[in-house]
């Protein structure tokens, strides 16, 4: 299992530190998230830029931002931005995304689309977009939502077939299933009997999605992340240790109750829960 930190607020000079500092304290991935407006008294920075920034000041962990809604951004502006900072980082940006969540404003707020099926499918025309507009061959798209004559994007990622894309996947969804198949990682979450979305992923559920996706994966590893909080040593791993055995290939750090950079940088020094 790898451990990756989504540092979740604070200033963005101190974000930047926190990430170095996450390098250098043995993690193997640092996060942003990607946000417009989540309440009018927490900041909120841009991930393009942080990531950026994070890429100058790291030479080793996997960089991303969980998740890129992309139905409210424009799929060749990603394409430029994701290439941009793949090459910064010398190939180590991955793609979370998803629909969004919609108690950021900037859906609902500013006029874009919150019905959940047409959000669906401009994930998935968005998805489409990028993987061929990062081929660098002309490549032109006619769907339901985008449409644009052939053009090439150059230049390419440097990670080769593409840039890995992890994908917020609803077990035990079909078609959302179907969806994270196609490409590298699963983001889980796991429909209750009410209909609600959240809550931890029961270890059960998680070795039903390992065994469904390695029978569809081929020879590709589909990667497995989930996130949450957890105490330094010892205790954090015996917590990590059982999604780890029920497939799970990564844990993300996360404490979403705390935008406090100094908590965050505290966890970070403390070391992934990573058994000896």
């Amino acid at each position: 299992m790898k451990f990756g930190v989504i540092i979740t607020g604070g200033p963005v000079h101190g974000q930047v530190a926190a990430a170095q500092a996450a390098e250098q304290a043995g993690w193997d991935g640092v996060f942003t998230w990607d946000g417009i407006h989540v309440g009018d008294e927490i900041e909120v920075h841009d991930p393009w830029a942080l990531l950026a920034a994070f890429a100058m000041v790291t030479d080793r962990v996997r960089l991303g931002a969980i998740i890129h809604p992309l139905p409210r951004r424009k799929p060749w502006e990603v394409a430029r931005q994701s290439v941009t900072v793949d090459r910064l980082s010398d190939g180590r940006l991955v793609l979370p995304v998803g629909l969004g969540a919609l108690d950021d404003a900037g859906f609902g707020r500013v006029g874009e689309v919150t019905d959940r099926r047409t959000r669906a499918e401009r994930l998935d025309e968005s998805l489409e977009i990028l993987t061929g507009l990062w081929t660098g061959e002309p490549f032109g798209y006619s769907g339901r939502h985008y449409r644009f004559e052939p053009m090439a994007f150059r230049p390419t990622p440097i990670q080769q077939p593409r840039i890995p894309i992890w994908v917020v996947g609803v077990w035990p969804s079909e078609r959302s299933m179907n969806r994270v198949a196609r490409y590298d990682g699963l983001l889980p979450s796991v429909r209750a009997a009410d209909g609600s979305l959240d809550g931890p992923i029961p270890l059960d559920a998680l070795s039903e999605m390992r065994a469904w996706l390695d029978e569809r994966s081929g020879e590709r590893t589909i990667e497995i992340v989930l996130e949450g909080t957890t105490e330094p040593g010892d205790a954090g791993a015996a917590t990590v240790q059982p999604y780890a055995e029920a497939g799970a290939t990564w844990w993300l750090e996360a404490d979403w109750s705390s935008f406090d950079i100094t908590a965050t940088r505290k966890r970070i020094e403390a070391g992934p829960p990573r058994s000896d």
